[in-house]
């Protein structure tokens, strides 16, 4: 079981940058890939970013690349997301992912945190 908690969410005005972190009980390692999802209101669900924990390798959605990069502190147990240039559309939830297996989309990966809001005025 791998628990997970997400913090750093917040308000903040188009431009700007917020850092998520992801908080875990087991070592950031011991899965196989890590990720950020998140949903706005009346929306679906989408994929934001994600790790392979092997290789480091990453894949970021077309709409966010080159503003956001997912990182992960081994040390700390912690998996980041750092948002840059922030628009209004990337308000949202946003969830932290983990799983053991890879080959699924990142909002079925088999454990999720809470959830950190994100918020973004223009």
């Amino acid at each position: 079981q791998v628990q997970l908690e997400e913090s750093g969410g917040g308000s903040v005005q188009a431009g700007g940058s917020l850092r998520l972190s992801c908080a875990a009980s087991s070592p950031t390692y011991s899965t196989a890939c890590m990720g950020w999802f998140r949903q706005a209101p009346g929306k679906e669900r989408e994929g934001v970013a994600r790790i392979l924990t092997d290789s480091g390798r990453t894949w970021y959605n077309l709409s966010v690349k080159g503003r956001f990069t997912i990182s992960k502190d081994n040390a700390k147990n912690t998996l980041y997301l750092q948002m840059d240039s922030l628009k209004p559309e990337d308000t949202a939830m946003y969830y932290c992912a983990a799983a053991f297996l890879c080959d699924r989309a990142i909002v079925d990966y088999t454990y999720r945190g809470q959830g950190t809001q994100v918020t973004v005025s223009s």
